[in-house]
């Protein structure tokens, strides 16, 4: 029978007596510095656990729909005239396309955003507009000064009334004074309105009638309105108009403006513009874009107007927005019965208002801006 001290013998671990163990100084700081490694480690190891860290990676869009994303849109402003509504996109490698019109649609809208005429196919507001080289002589006053009070007055009497809707700390009117009256004058002594009467030129400083101008819808400055027998309405097949000037403000040019204006048959190159007449525009269409991030921008432009950003109202309504190649009612369908989280959360923004409430004479409103990304499905717009 093997003993037990026989199976001892055969241990490979065997321990030393502790009799025979002797501590030392060196082993004593061994063990310390050892132990505070281990607890350091173990800190850091438990910090580096709980920290939350943010990692930005570049990763190659594969997709079938090409290189460029397709936003489609359509947004109401109800307080914005068709007339100086700009589309603007702009990205992050320095794309910047002002005013798209090529795949837009504007329409005027009412009040309560119905629409309102046919579409808005005017003129672009030319960027470029020439002025005259005349200095300002104040011995020179062609114009007639229209207010609140003799504005119908003068509407009715003439059957063409041109009137420039300006303001005094605007940079655009300022340039334009000069020519405007000098040009007045010319015409009232061509036409004059004791003997002739066809047409009259007039001005209106809109720091002065708010009311009149807004009656009328100036947004921009200076804006040149063209009234025919007392009315700023021009009929096209039922619909109505506003009739603006957009062509050169040197004295010539609006002279031979004018001249045209009271011939019975305007000429071929006659630069005249339609705008809407309601201030509200329905923009609809929509714009491919790099799937980069960037900008879509829907401001009021123009490249020789100028805006008083305290009066702007750039409240709007999103009836549609979305990102990328529509989706078919039919697999729509397939996909909320698969994922319904999905079909909850299509569309955030489809049906929401932005509408500025604060007082437009102290506060200055902000375009809305749609920023879009190639990993973001969620688009934030301001107002």
């Amino acid at each position: 029978m093997i003993t037990l001290s026989k199976i001892k013998s055969v241990d490979f671990y065997r321990k030393i007596p502790r009799d025979l163990t002797e501590a030392s100084v060196l082993g004593a700081w061994l063990s310390i510095v050892a132990a505070v490694s281990m607890i350091f480690l173990f800190g850091m190891e438990l910090n580096n656990y709980f920290t939350v860290s943010t990692s930005t990676s570049i990763i190659v869009d594969n997709s079938s729909d090409g290189d460029f994303l397709r936003i489609d849109f359509n947004i109401s402003f109800p307080a914005l005239s068709c007339e100086f509504a700009s589309v603007d996109v702009s990205d992050v490698l320095g794309t910047n396309r002002l005013n798209i019109t090529k795949t837009i649609r504007k329409f005027s809208i009412d009040p309560d955003l119905r629409r309102m005429g046919a579409e808005y196919n005017s003129q672009p507001v030319p960027n470029f507009i020439q002025h005259g080289e005349e200095v300002e002589d104040e011995s020179i006053v062609g114009s007639e000064t229209l207010t609140g009070d003799n504005f119908d007055k003068f509407s009715h009497e003439h059957p063409i009334l041109v009137v420039n809707f300006y303001a005094p700390w605007c940079y655009w009117s300022i340039r334009l004074r000069p020519s405007w009256e000098k040009a007045a004058k010319i015409i009232r002594d061509r036409f004059n309105p004791e003997t002739d009467g066809r047409i009259l030129l007039g001005k209106v400083d809109c720091t002065l009638d708010f009311e009149l101008c807004s009656r009328h819808h100036i947004q921009g400055y200076p804006s040149i309105r063209i009234f025919r027998k007392g009315s700023d309405l021009r009929e096209d097949h039922g619909l109505h108009s506003h009739e603006y000037y957009y062509g050169d403000r040197d004295t010539d040019a609006l002279v031979k403006a004018m001249e045209e204006l009271v011939s019975p048959v305007p000429l071929k190159n006659q630069k005249l513009a339609l705008a809407p007449l309601t201030g509200g525009c329905r923009i609809e269409g929509y714009v491919r874009v790099k799937k980069i991030p960037g900008n879509l921008v829907i401001s009021a432009r123009s490249g020789a107007h100028s805006f008083d950003s305290s009066l702007m109202n750039m409240s709007h309504v999103i009836t549609h927005l979305s990102f990328g190649k529509t989706i078919s009612p039919q697999v729509l369908s397939d996909v909320k019965r698969l994922i319904p989280y999905l079909g909850r959360s299509h569309d955030k923004l489809n049906g929401r208002s932005f509408i500025n409430h604060r007082d437009l004479n102290a506060n200055v409103t902000v375009s809305p801006i749609l920023s879009f990304d190639t990993f973001c499905s969620i688009a934030c717009f301001s107002s």
